[in-house]
């Protein structure tokens, strides 16, 4: 999603910096190891200072963009850079929790929120976030809905690759394999699937990471046979592989939002997913495909038994999912949003960014 908005404030007329690839990232809930940050990232805004006053002054950033701030991963640098160059603060998907005040990340929520609070202009992805955010908001900061957004032309242009008559309803996952939450929504995944009553069924998982050996144990029981485990693959290759599919599934254990819903459904296919966080803002439940209840393996291995044996019903889901993506969630719409936005902090030509990545 990061690229996904530096190349749309592009398509909107703006030129894009990355200013620094500090990583504020701490998943560890190590205070010590917060405060190294917070002390190496306050030395990378200073080299930045020094940096940007060097060069003349329409040669200098307009703004400050970072994307995703929340408690593991503050945004130290931004607020003093924008403070030293008296340019507006943006920040795009912040997230605020007044229970991470106390414990393991009292620190990087203490810098989250000094960020939120610095920020000139907000945009929330989520309604989640729109609502956390909004209790720390002054009157003076605007804040606006950027709903999430692919570019979905490669997925809608792929035709359907149809299956042969009598071959097993296919279903796919995306994810990368990575420890925490990534890996609870396969072992959920696993745990949901030995629960359908039909079995004419295929699972293929695209993705990898380091906790593989453990996603292969989860899935184990369902079958050497049955689950085909591809690996990672370039995002070209992406759309091919959901129109080789029927069915996209995914229990979402704590998904802030999940982009591979948004192009599963540009694709064509009905989605399977936990009704969790950020999800209910890039499907329309019923329409698109489902929403279970967390940690509901009966709902959601019925609705899944409900797409196996109704064809009819994931064409129409398939079919509404990309008019949904393809006319509302698009770069186009997203640009426009961002600008709209930041002609309300920059009142003259499209600024130069620095641009602050996730992590």
């Amino acid at each position: 999603m990061a690229g996904l908005i530096a190349s749309t404030l592009v398509l909107a007329g703006y030129e894009v910096e990355i200013a620094s690839v500090f990583r504020s990232y701490e998943g560890e809930g190590n205070p010590g190891r917060q405060e190294m940050l917070r002390i190496g990232a306050e030395q990378e805004a200073a080299r930045l200072i020094e940096r940007y006053c060097e060069r003349p002054a329409e040669e200098r950033p307009q703004v400050w963009f970072s994307y995703h701030v929340y408690y593991k991963s503050p945004d130290w640098i931004g607020p003093l850079v924008s403070r030293a160059l008296g340019i507006p603060y943006v920040l795009a998907e912040a997230s605020y929790a007044a229970s991470r005040a106390k414990g393991p990340w009292a620190i990087g929520h203490l810098g989250a929120e000094a960020a939120i609070r610095s920020a000139n202009l907000i945009f929330s992805m989520t309604k989640i976030d729109y609502a956390g955010v909004q209790k720390i908001l002054t009157g003076r900061q605007i804040h606006r809905r950027l709903p999430p957004f692919i570019d979905p032309a490669p997925f809608a242009v792929m035709p359907h690759n149809e299956r042969a008559p009598g071959e097993p309803v296919r279903l796919l996952a995306v994810g990368m394999m990575r420890y925490g939450d990534k890996l609870e929504s396969y072992r959920r995944l696993a745990q949901y699937l030995t629960l359908t009553k039909r079995k004419d069924w295929t699972l293929t998982v695209i993705g990898d990471g380091p906790a593989r050996k453990e996603v292969e144990e989860a899935l184990a029981p369902l079958g050497d046979q049955r689950v085909q485990l591809k690996g990672a693959h370039p995002k070209f290759e992406m759309p091919k592989l959901y129109a080789e599919a029927d069915i996209y599934i995914w229990p979402a254990a704590n998904e802030a939002y999940g982009v591979a819903l948004l192009e599963a459904q540009a694709a064509g296919l009905p989605v399977v997913a936990g009704k969790v966080r950020g999800v209910p803002d890039v499907m329309l439940d019923g329409q698109t495909g489902f929403l279970t209840p967390e940690n509901d393996g009966e709902a959601f291995a019925g609705v899944v038994d409900f797409l196996i044996s109704d064809a009819d019903a994931r064409r129409k889901m398939g079919e509404t999912g990309r008019r949904f993506v393809t006319s509302m969630r698009t770069m186009e719409k997203a640009s426009v949003i961002l600008k709209h936005g930041l002609l309300a902090v920059v009142r003259n030509k499209p600024p130069r960014f620095a641009w602050r990545r996730r992590k």
